[in-house]
């Protein structure tokens, strides 16, 4: 059973959450600096939660998505959500994948914002 434990303590799922901008590149200064703060925010949230790791961003293309990753999606997710809503930048959706990200038959689940 321990075995079996660890084995799914090692297994990383995701959390990635995906914000459309203002225009077509990496958005507005001022939601760039809203985002850095949220970032903030999310980072402590995790942290002091014991659920994973906010991981960082990636702009572009009219978007910003935030990656955190940890061994439950769903309560990695419970964490994030707060700062995730409070962001006032849409249409935007999450993406809790239920696995490694190199494992192309993992369950993905999006929630819309």
């Amino acid at each position: 059973m321990a075995d079996t434990d660890a084995a799914e303590a090692d297994v990383e799922h995701a959390v990635m959450a995906h914000y459309r901008l203002a225009d077509d590149g990496l958005g507005e200064p001022r939601q760039r600096e809203v985002i850095r703060r949220t970032q903030a925010v999310l980072t402590e949230a995790i942290e002091q939660a014991g659920v994973g790791e906010f991981d960082g961003n990636e702009y572009g293309g009219g978007e910003v998505v935030l990656y955190a990753y940890g061994p439950d999606a769903d309560a990695l997710f419970a964490v994030m959500a707060p700062a995730l809503n409070d962001l006032p930048f849409r249409p935007a959706h999450v993406v809790l994948r239920y696995g490694p990200v190199d494992d192309p038959s993992a369950a993905e689940h999006r929630v819309d914002l």
